[in-house]
């Protein structure tokens, strides 16, 4: 790319931004809180010590995580809004094997994870089936799994897996320590959760940019039908997606309740999925940018918490700053669409 192409790309990419920021700082004015002090209290709350840092990064990971599985469903032209769903339930099979599986850390907190990773996999799998199957679109099969998946939470809690001698929506038991999530330091810092988290959003990277797996998959989600005809088992790849980005949600919720909860509790997704999908439409659906996006979206979340400790303002603003930039990026990505249309076809971007 020239010089000048290379320049207007960079403009066109950081005008949304600096709009959405500039409206950011509008929006804490109109609250009536000091726009620069609200700034450095999102700063400081996310990142001002390293116990912060931890915090941020633990909210990080399963947010990339289910970022990165949705990336593989968006590109196979699925719109997994059940991927919230699908976290809950690999924390259900997780939760499962720390309450009634024997044996030390070492043995304990691989299988744990696997039954993450096998939970999500086979809740996505049945929203995969209801839309190759039953034709049901999977937006609607997936809210409609969640809440069934949320509700199975909430009868464990309160039912087989209640505290002992009390029904309360507060969570299961703490796991024995065998059962939790190693940390690193006295900052708990969740290394290996991060480590996973990493290599998660690197496989995905190299799975949609350079196999023929990733090729055929968005071949599927541009156009199924012509995907069909070329021979390509557009069933396969359908539910291959949804076995990936459920895989991936599982070991998310496995990771939430192990490693940062240390029990099922009801809202042991933390809403991840839903911000995942912010995160990969704030990304243009490229894999490569969602572990830095995510990792922006964790600090706006984790550090918000100061401005109603220290502003008197709700941390629910966090949300609103957040869902602002996504609607400028996207707003920006639909006129650049719209611009290439009318210049003639261009060449595909990055993935």
């Amino acid at each position: 790319m020239n010089p000048r192409g290379l320049l207007a790309r960079s403009g066109a990419l950081l005008l949304p931004v600096a709009l959405a920021f500039a409206v950011a700082l509008l929006l804490l004015q109109l609250a009536g809180a000091p726009p620069l002090e609200a700034m450095r209290l999102l700063w400081e709350g996310s990142v001002g010590s390293s116990a912060k840092v931890a915090g941020t990064l633990a909210a990080w990971v399963p947010l990339a995580l289910a970022s990165a599985g949705l990336a593989i469903t968006f590109a196979a032209g699925l719109w997994n809004i059940g991927v919230e769903g699908q976290i809950i339930v690999g924390a259900v099979a997780a939760t499962w094997v720390a309450r009634e599986a024997p044996g030390p850390a070492p043995v304990l907190v691989p299988l744990i994870l696997v039954a993450g990773i096998v939970g999500g996999t086979l809740w996505a799998l049945l929203a995969g089936g209801l839309k190759t199957r039953g034709r049901v679109n999977e937006i609607f099969g997936g809210l409609g799994l969640y809440f069934v998946a949320f509700g199975l939470a909430i009868y464990l809690i309160i039912g087989p897996w209640k505290r002992a001698g009390i029904a309360s929506t507060s969570g299961t038991d703490l796991f024995r320590p065998e059962a939790w999530l190693p940390t690193v330091g006295a900052s708990r810092l969740p290394a290996l959760a991060a480590g996973l988290a990493v290599l998660a959003v690197i496989l995905v990277y190299i799975l949609m940019r350079g196999t023929l797996v990733g090729l055929r998959m968005k071949t599927v989600g541009r156009n199924a039908r012509s995907a069909h005809v070329m021979g390509i088992p557009t069933e396969r790849y359908t539910l291959g997606a949804f076995a990936l980005c459920g895989a991936l949600a599982g070991l998310a919720g496995a990771i939430q309740a192990t490693g940062v909860f240390h029990k099922l509790v009801p809202a042991v997704s933390g809403g991840y999925g839903f911000l995942g999908i912010l995160v990969v439409l704030l990304a243009g659906f490229r894999a490569s940018w969602i572990a830095p996006i995510a990792l922006f979206f964790a600090a706006i979340s984790v550090g918000s918490t100061q401005l109603s400790l220290r502003l008197d303002l709700d941390s629910s603003l966090g949300g609103v700053l957040q869902g602002v930039l996504v609607l400028f990026v996207v707003l920006a990505g639909g006129w650049r669409l719209r611009r290439r249309s009318r210049a003639g076809p261009a060449a595909p971007e990055e993935t």
